[in-house]
């Protein structure tokens, strides 16, 4: 998909990343979330949400497969990106990504937002390309009690706490959030895919070094392999 929508933050119905520092989002919120309790069968909190693009089902959350270690690589138009999914630390975010991918949820859908200036992202998983596109269910954030967001960082995009979804993101250079992301990943592969992607910039869509990447990163498909 080629199409450059873009919904601006304040509007988006999902997925909200701003361009702020710790310090700001800290003042903004009031309160720093910690992490979630290690999650039992049904500690994930999977709620039926809207919206629901491309609806694949809810996850029944299962600890034991959620365990198992595994690599996740995208297959993009830009080249691959491989990461180690961190599914000690974060089972319900590791296990949702797993199920989707699996689903083929991410298969022809595109990275629909680049940031060049204060946060250094590239955000994928929304199929509308819009930026408010999600997978019909929501879950608990977790792994959030001293997160940062070093260079190679793959977390959950949100619009608040305990709303994550599909939508997601990867750090290309080291960054400072507040920590209200849930940290599921860390690439392995692919940096100097990202960080070419990044050096093309992107087109201001959402204002100064905020929009769509000028390389188009279209996901053929995700991969998911055990570790």
């Amino acid at each position: 998909m080629m199409r450059k929508h873009w919904v601006p933050v304040a509007a988006a119905a999902s997925i909200v990343l701003t361009l702020t520092t710790v310090a700001a989002a800290d003042a903004q919120t009031g309160v720093r979330r910690s992490a979630a309790a290690r999650p039992t069968a049904d500690g994930c909190g999977y709620t039926k949400a809207v919206p629901a693009d491309r609806f694949k089902g809810i996850p029944a959350f299962d600890p034991a497969a959620a365990a198992r270690p595994y690599s996740a690589t995208l297959r993009t138009s830009q080249g691959r990106i491989t990461f180690r999914a961190l599914t000690d630390k974060a089972p319900c975010t590791t296990f949702s990504f797993r199920f989707l991918a699996q689903h083929a949820y991410f298969d022809r859908t595109h990275c629909h937002r680049l940031t060049t200036q204060k946060i250094y992202v590239l955000q994928c998983g929304d199929p509308t390309g819009t930026g408010s596109g999600g997978p019909g269910y929501s879950f608990r954030d977790e792994n959030l009690s001293g997160a940062t967001y070093p260079a190679g960082t793959v977390a959950m995009a949100n619009s608040g706490p305990n709303t994550n979804g599909s939508q997601f993101f990867v750090v290309w250079k080291d960054t400072k959030l507040s920590p209200a992301y849930t940290p599921f990943g860390q690439v392995t592969g692919g940096m100097d895919v990202l960080r070419r992607i990044a050096a093309a910039g992107e087109d201001d869509q959402n204002g100064p070094g905020d929009g769509f990447p000028t390389l188009p990163v279209d996901i053929d498909h995700v991969r998911i392999a055990p570790r």
